[in-house]
C-alpha cells in the first residue's frame, strides 16, 4: 500500500472484544504505515499475462455471468472458530465485524480490484438477495449498494456489521439499520441467511481476487447439542456446499488445531466433494494451542502424510492470539510473530526445507495466486466455448416462447385468424403427410363401403329341404368390377354373408302379398319389401362412418388450434377458440347426421334411372339363378336321358331298357313335323317351373341392390365431406371475429385482454433476456483476449 493508505489492526476470531485501532491511531503509528496486505505483497511477482487474466475474471465477474457458468472462485470454508475470519483479514487485508460468541451468519464476497494511481482506495458495500423472506429463491439475484462509497478503510467493519443485520432482518427497511444504533432484539431475527454481503474493494494498491467467506459449519459435538438447530445446521451445509460442489472452485479448507480434525464437518464436506484432494488447499491455523506432545500428528499434515492428501498440499499459518490483539498488533507486526513463531517452534522450525514452504501466510498467499491464475489460464478457453453454447441454447429458449405481445393485439388476432382459416382450408381439402386428416378418414370409408356390400341378399335358387345338399358358386359376372373378385374369394359357398332366403320363401310371400293381380303377375310390394329390408342396414354404418369422421375431423382441427393460438397470451384466445370451433363443428355434426336421415329416406324407396345397367344386371342374375334351377328341377329325367344320349353315341343304345319309349315318342314327334329332337332335349316338353316369379323377383332385388350400393356408398362418404369435412370452414372467418367479440364496440379491450401474456411467461422473458444480457457481455470481455 501507499503511505497514506490505512492499514487495520488484527484481529482473530477467537477475540473477546472488538480491539481494533480507531482511524487516528492507525494514522499516526508509525507501525501501521507502509505497504498493502494480503495480495498487494504479492502483485508484483505475478506475469503480465497471469495478472490480466485475474483482471478478466474480475470483469467477468461484474457482468454476473457467474450465474450462469462455473468461474474460478476461492471459497474459505472451515468450522465455527476454526480462525478463517482471521486467516480472510491476513490474505486481503479487510477487517471483519465479530463480538463474543458470534460467527459469519452469511456469506461475505470480497472483490478485490486493482486500479492504476491516482485513483483513490475505495470500498462498495452491497447486499445481493437471491432468496426472499420466505426462503424462496428468486428468478434474478438482486445486487444493492448498502451505503454511500467507503474511502476510509475504518469505516468498512461497522457497515459490514449493518449489512449483516439487515440481511438477518428482512422485515426491518435497510435504511434503518444503516442509520439507526439500537440493537435489534423483536425474535425475529434469522440464525443464518444464504443472502451475501458484497464488499468491492478498488485502489493503486489491492490485487485481483475473489474469494468468499462462508459461514462456519458445527462440530459433531455441537451437532449432538441443543446449541444448533437442525435448519440452521441444514441451512449453512447446503450453502457451503453450493459453492464447493462447482468444479472450478478452489477450496480454501480452514481447520484448527486445537480441535480433533474428525470432528470438523468442513474436513469432511471438503473430502466429499474434492474426495481426491485436487482443487483443496488446506489451512492449519492456532497451532499455538497444539497440546504438548501433539505436533508431529499436525506435522504430518504439512508433510501431505495424512488420510486426506491434496495435491496443492497443506498450510500452516500463525494469526495474534487474544492478548497480541488487545495490545493492538498491526498486519505487519503479527506477519513478524508468525515468522518468529515457526523460527522459534521446534516442530516446525526442523522440517527439512522442502515443507518449510508451506509455513506462514505470505507463502499461502502466493500459492494461492499461482493456483487460481492457473485455474484461470486453464478455464478460460472452456469459458469461452461454454459462453457460446449458453448463448446458443438461450436464444433458443427465447425464440420457443410465445410471441412478444404487440402494441396493436387486434391486428395480430386478426392475422392469426386468417392465417388459422387458410391452414384449415389446406387441411380440410388435403394434404400428403401420411397421418393428415383424408389419410386418416379413407380407412374408415373403406371399412364403410365393405359393411353395405355385406347387406347384399343372400337369395338360393333351390327350396330349403335341399339346402344341406346344395352349395352355389360364386358371380363370376362380378368379378371384373371393383374389389368383387377379393370379395368373393372371402367365402366357398356363394358371395353373401348375410342369411339365406330360399326359393320357396320368395314364393311363399308372393303368394302371401296376391291381391287382384292378373295370373302370372306378382305383387310390387314384395320387391319393395325386400329392398326396405335391405335399406333399413344401412343406417348403423352411416352413422358409425359420420361420427368416426367427426371425431377424427374435430381432432385435426382442434390441434390446429392449438398449433396457432396455445402460445399467444396466457391461452385464453385459445380456449374461448377452441369452444367456438367446438360448437360450430358440433352443428355441422348435427346437419351430416340430417343430410345422412334424408338420403336413407330416399334409399327406402326403390328407384333408378340406371336403367341399362340394372336390366344388364338383372339378365345375368336371372341366368345364374335359373342355371341352378333347371339343374335342380326333373334331375332323375334329366340323368337318365344324359345317360341315354351317351350311350346311343356310343352305339349301345338298343341295349338300355329304356330305349324302345324314347324312340317311340321322337318317332312320334316325327310324325307330327317336330324333327331334330334329341333324348335330352325332351325335358323341355315338361310344364312350366312354377318357381319363374319367385326367380325373377330374386334377380331384380339382386340387380337393384347392385345399382343401390354402389350409388350409396358414393352418396354417404361425399356428403359428410360437403357437410362436416369441407364444411368446417364455411362461413368460419366470419364466425370466429365475431363470436369473439373482436371487431364489436369492446373489440379493443377483448383484444388486450386476449393477448395479456402470462406472468409465468413473462418472468421467463425477463430472465432469459436478463441471462443474455449477462452472456453477451461477459463474451465482449473474453472478445478481448481470444
Amino acid at each position: 500500500m501507499s503511505s497514506t493508505s490505512t492499514p487495520e489492526t488484527y484481529h482473530d476470531s477467537d477475540a473477546g472484544s472488538n480491539s481494533s485501532l480507531s482511524a487516528s491511531e492507525t494514522t499516526n503509528n508509525p507501525k501501521t504505515s507502509g505497504d498493502g496486505v494480503g495480495l498487494s505483497n504479492a502483485h508484483d511477482q505475478l506475469g503480465r499475462k497471469r495478472r490480466y487474466a485475474l483482471d478478466l475474471v474480475n470483469r467477468l465477474q461484474n457482468t454476473g455471468i457467474q450465474t450462469d457458468i462455473d468461474l474460478p472462485q476461492i471459497a474459505v470454508i472451515g468450522n465455527q472458530s476454526a480462525g478463517k475470519s482471521s486467516l480472510i483479514e491476513a490474505i486481503s487485508g479487510t477487517t471483519l465485524p465479530r463480538a463474543s460468541g458470534t460467527c459469519t451468519r452469511c456469506p461475505t464476497e470480497c472483490r478485490l480490484t486493482n486500479v492504476a494511481a491516482p485513483a483513490r482506495w475505495n470500498c462498495v458495500v452491497s447486499i445481493r438477495t437471491i432468496t426472499d423472506s420466505t426462503g424462496q429463491h428468486l428468478g434474478q439475484a438482486r445486487n444493492e449498494p448498502f451505503g454511500e462509497v467507503i474511502y476510509n478503510k475504518a469505516e468498512v467493519e461497522d457497515r459490514i456489521r449493518r449489512a449483516q443485520r439487515a440481511i438477518l432482518n428482512p422485515h426491518i427497511p435497510r435504511s434503518q439499520i444503516l442509520m439507526g444504533d439500537e440493537e435489534i432484539n423483536d425474535g425475529r431475527t434469522l440464525t443464518f441467511s444464504s443472502n451475501y454481503v458484497s464488499l468491492q474493494i478498488s485502489g493503486p494498491d489491492v490485487a485481483d481476487l475473489s474469494f468468499c467467506d462462508l459461514p462456519g459449519l458445527y462440530s459433531s459435538l455441537i451437532r449432538s447439542t441443543k446449541e444448533g438447530s437442525t435448519d440452521d445446521i441444514a441451512l449453512v451445509e447446503g450453502l457451503v456446499e453450493s459453492y464447493i460442489k462447482k468444479p472450478s472452485c478452489i477450496i480454501l479448507l480452514t481447520v484448527s488445531c486445537e480441535t480433533d480434525p474428525q470432528n470438523q464437518g468442513a474436513l469432511q464436506l471438503a473430502r466429499e466433494y474434492d474426495p481426491e484432494g485436487l482443487r483443496t488447499v488446506g489451512v492449519l491455523t492456532k497451532p499455538d494451542r497444539i497440546s504438548a506432545g501433539d505436533e508431529e500428528d499436525w506435522v504430518r499434515f504439512v508433510k501431505n502424510e495424512g488420510d486426506y492428501k491434496l495435491l496443492n498440499n497443506w498450510f500452516c499459518v500463525r494469526q495474534p492470539n487474544s492478548s497480541e490483539l488487545k495490545s493492538g498488533v498491526t498486519w505487519q507486526e503479527a506477519r513478524d510473530k508468525e515468522n518468529q513463531f515457526f523460527t522459534a517452534t521446534a516442530a516446525w522450525r526442523d522440517l527439512d526445507p522442502i515443507y518449510q514452504r508451506y509455513l506462514r501466510t505470505h507463502n499461502l498467499v502466493e500459492r494461492l495466486s499461482g493456483i487460481l491464475s492457473d485455474l484461470i489460464s486453464k478455464r478460460l478457453p472452456e469459458i469461452r466455448e461454454e459462453l457460446h453454447q449458453l448463448m446458443y441454447n438461450t436464444r433458443k429458449d427465447l425464440a420457443q416462447l410465445p410471441k412478444e405481445p404487440s402494441q396493436d393485439p387486434m391486428s395480430d388476432i386478426s392475422a392469426m385468424i386468417y392465417s388459422f382459416s387458410f391452414r384449415l382450408s389446406r387441411v380440410l381439402e388435403g394434404t400428403t403427410e401420411a397421418e393428415a386428416l383424408l389419410q386418416c378418414i379413407r380407412p374408415a370409408q373403406n371399412a364403410f363401403k365393405r359393411e353395405i356390400r355385406k347387406t347384399a341378399p343372400n337369395f338360393r335358387p333351390y327350396e330349403r329341404k335341399y339346402a344341406s345338399q346344395r352349395n352355389m358358386a360364386h358371380f363370376k359376372f362380378l368379378n371384373n368390377e371393383e374389389d368383387e373378385l377379393e370379395w368373393n374369394q372371402d367365402s366357398e359357398d356363394n358371395t353373401e354373408s348375410g342369411a339365406p332366403v330360399y326359393i320357396d320363401d320368395v314364393n311363399r310371400r308372393i303368394q302371401d302379398a296376391r291381391t287382384r293381380e292378373l295370373p302370372s303377375r306378382y305383387p310390387y310390394v314384395v320387391e319393395e319389401s325386400f329392398i326396405q329390408q335391405i335399406t333399413k342396414q344401412w343406417s348403423a354404418p352411416s352413422q358409425r362412418l359420420c361420427e368416426l369422421v367427426y371425431r377424427t375431423t374435430l381432432d385435426h382441427v382442434l390441434r390446429l388450434v392449438k398449433d396457432h393460438f396455445s402460445e399467444f397470451g396466457q391461452g385464453l384466445l385459445e380456449r374461448q377458440t377452441r369452444l367456438i370451433i367446438m360448437e360450430h363443428m358440433k352443428d355441422r355434426f348435427e346437419a351430416t347426421k340430417d343430410r345422412i336421415e334424408w338420403l336413407l329416406d330416399l334409399e327406402h324407396r326403390p328407384f333408378t334411372m340406371n336403367t341399362h345397367y340394372f336390366l344388364d344386371y338383372k339378365d345375368k342374375f336371372f341366368s345364374y339363378y335359373k342355371s341352378y334351377r333347371d339343374q335342380d328341377l326333373n334331375q332323375e329325367l334329366n340323368s337318365a336321358l344324359q345317360a341315354l344320349e351317351s350311350e346311343r353315341q356310343r352305339n349301345h343304345f338298343e341295349r338300355s331298357p329304356n330305349a324302345a319309349v324314347v324312340n317311340e315318342i321322337l318317332a312320334g314327334l316325327i310324325k307330327l313335323g317336330i324333327t331334330g329332337v334329341k333324348a335330352v332335349d325332351l325335358v323341355k316338353f315338361l310344364p312350366t317351373d312354377g318357381m319363374e316369379g319367385a326367380l325373377d323377383i330374386m334377380a331384380g332385388v339382386r340387380a337393384y341392390f347392385q345399382v343401390a350400393y354402389k350409388r350409396f356408398v358414393d352418396n354417404i362418404p361425399s356428403a359428410i365431406d360437403h357437410e362436416m369435412v369441407r364444411g368446417s370452414e364455411r362461413d368460419l372467418i366470419r364466425t370466429l371475429p365475431l363470436r369473439l367479440g373482436i371487431h364489436g364496440p369492446d373489440g379493443l379491450a377483448i383484444c388486450k385482454e386476449l393477448a395479456q401474456e402470462s406472468t409465468q411467461v413473462a418472468a421467463k422473458r425477463e430472465e432469459l433476456s436478463k441471462k443474455l444480457e449477462r452472456i453477451k457481455a461477459g463474451n465482449e470481455e473474453l472478445s478481448r483476449i481470444f
